[in-house]
């Protein structure tokens, strides 16, 4: 991990407050680790809107007694296979089920991917959560994936 530098902040004392209220609520250790978990939420946001590359989770609810759904979804996730790393399937009741599906690649392809498996007919709901992936992370350890 890299070497912490220190800076100051300069805010408005009621932003502060807020500021406060928020690291207080979500239990932060210190200010710093919520300056930090919010820099790093914007950079996510950043690299998602430039297309860069991400990883992320697709997570749908669907009925599964949908006409062709299934074959549907799995058709899909065939066509993005060199994204998706794995998926976790779960019954959630005997009509219902949870899927979430871990990918990586480029923003656009993981959003397009969402978007066609979030449009499919008799998925109930949904939606992406996309992380930067951290530099120096490359999936380069020897073999092929295809």
């Amino acid at each position: 991990m890299s070497q912490l530098v220190r800076f100051g902040v300069a805010m408005e004392k009621e932003l502060l407050a807020g500021f406060d209220e928020l690291c207080t609520k979500r239990s932060y250790a210190n200010r710093s680790e919520a300056l930090r978990d919010l820099v790093r939420r914007e950079l996510d946001d950043a690299a998602w809107e430039t297309g860069a590359e991400t990883c992320a989770t697709i997570t749908l609810v669907y009925d599964h007694h949908k006409p062709e759904l299934s074959e549907r979804l799995t058709s899909i996730q065939h066509d993005f296979g060199q994204q998706i790393i794995s998926t976790l399937h779960v019954h959630l009741d005997h009509h219902h089920c949870l899927e979430v599906i871990a990918a990586r690649g480029a923003a656009r392809s993981l959003k397009a991917l969402a978007d066609q498996l979030l449009a499919a007919k008799g998925v109930l709901s949904g939606g992406i959560v996309a992380a930067r992936v951290p530099e120096g992370t490359a999936h380069d350890h020897g073999h092929s994936h295809r």
